[in-house]
């Protein structure tokens, strides 16, 4: 009861107004990292595609797809998004002194984890949705794989 009035006063006073400007401060690399992810998935896919369109050979669009479902491990591709949430680094510094916020490491890897399992989410959701469509017509693989496509990003 005696630290409860001292501490609401404390975070009223000296943290709470800045909570929107951390937060917006912190939300730029997050979303530019998750951005990301979603531009390597358009990308992979519309390789895929154009792949596809030019060889019209179902068992390499069947090997792509298997190499898709690989993309949320593959740490070369994945480099991109995960340094832009290494910016974090960069504005935690700031955090760290001001606010006595430590353990930026951890908030970075965990931001750079929901990354990669967001496109295991995606890669899965679209094998899953393509999956019955790979017996279709091959005429139709194309555009049915440009509108699971969308749907994932959807």
């Amino acid at each position: 009861a005696s630290v409860s009035e001292p501490a609401q006063k404390c975070c009223t006073e000296n943290i709470q107004p800045f909570l929107t400007s951390i937060l917006e401060e912190l939300m730029g690399p997050v979303s530019s990292g998750f951005m990301e992810v979603r531009s390597l998935f358009d990308k992979e896919v519309n390789e895929m595609i154009q792949d596809f369109q030019n060889t019209n050979d179902m068992t390499r669009l069947k090997e792509n797809v298997d190499q898709l479902m690989t993309l949320p491990f593959n740490s070369v591709k994945m480099e991109p998004c995960y340094l832009k949430v290494n910016l974090l680094q960069e504005l935690l510094q700031d955090l760290k002194s001001r606010f006595k916020v430590y353990h930026i490491d951890f908030v970075i890897q965990r931001t750079q984890n929901f990354m990669q399992e967001l496109m295991e989410n995606a890669v899965y959701t679209f094998e899953q949705l393509f999956s019955p469509s790979r017996e279709a017509d091959s005429a139709k693989v194309a555009t049915t794989i440009e509108k699971v496509k969308l749907r994932v990003l959807k």
